[in-house]
């Protein structure tokens, strides 16, 4: 197998983008979840051998098919569920290429799920009203000098920023932060998943909701935390995703 040289990974935010995108797309063309299943354990075992380093060049989508026992069409769908995870980069008219990220990616099982299922933005912001808040109250009585320190430099950096996508840094940085003090690894690995996949959303609704809006909810859940106020902290939290989901109008 001729390998290619090193393909440049994808910027975290596009990647993310890119996943949230592909809540929508699944809807019109939904992929096989076996077929896909198989292909990235395929995949895996490639990169496990060996026979595909990071940066290294698929062969022909003729070659694999056969290889993975799978039809064109069904190889071509899981490809890009796969592009979208990160774990591929496409070239159009060159070939498929294995992503410099792509061993980290598939150590993210919740991503594929997340990818590969059926699920939808309402069910996303109905487990973030149900256990926010509470990561929120956890993060207030937990809370380490370290975790206030990077709670106002998300703060600060919403404050200063130029980009939406500097707002959307500043805003996943800040929930990433709560998390993070909250001292449960299962729930921050779980809800940096599920704000990845609200991206897109996230995105559109920063184009038309002034700044100052999540600004002032991040201060007031940031006071309570720093005051160890657990009550108040759930409660902002929880007015805080009540907010933005009304605002994106995501159904009940």
């Amino acid at each position: 197998m001729t390998l290619a040289g090193p393909v440049a990974s994808s910027h975290p935010s596009r990647l993310y983008r890119a996943m949230a995108t592909s809540v929508q797309s699944r809807r019109r063309a939904p992929a096989d979840t076996r077929i896909t299943a198989i292909v990235l354990d395929r995949i895996k075992g490639l990169i496990s051998t060996g026979a595909v380093v990071p940066g290294g060049k698929f062969p022909p989508e003729r070659e694999l098919a056969k290889d993975f026992g799978v039809n064109r069409g069904s190889l071509r769908q899981a490809l890009k569920v796969l592009e979208i995870m990160g774990v591929l980069a496409q070239r159009q008219g060159d070939g498929t290429y294995l992503s410099t990220s792509a061993d980290l990616t598939l150590k993210e099982p919740l991503d594929f799920l997340v990818l590969v299922d059926d699920i939808s933005h309402h069910e996303l912001f109905e487990t973030r009203m149900i256990v926010e808040p509470e990561l929120a109250s956890r993060a207030a009585q937990r809370a380490t000098a370290e975790d206030l320190i990077g709670l106002r430099k998300a703060i600060l950096a919403m404050e200063r920023c130029r980009t939406n996508q500097e707002r959307l840094d500043a805003d996943l940085a800040f929930h990433e932060c709560i998390f993070r003090a909250s001292g449960n690894r299962i729930c921050h690995l779980l809800f940096r998943v599920i704000h990845r996949n609200l991206l897109t959303s996230m995105s559109k609704l920063s184009t038309r909701v002034p700044l100052d809006r999540p600004l002032a909810f991040h201060k007031q859940i940031y006071a309570a935390i720093q005051s160890q106020d657990s009550e108040e902290a759930r409660r902002q939290m929880l007015d805080h995703i009540a907010d933005t989901k009304t605002l994106l109008n995501v159904g009940n």
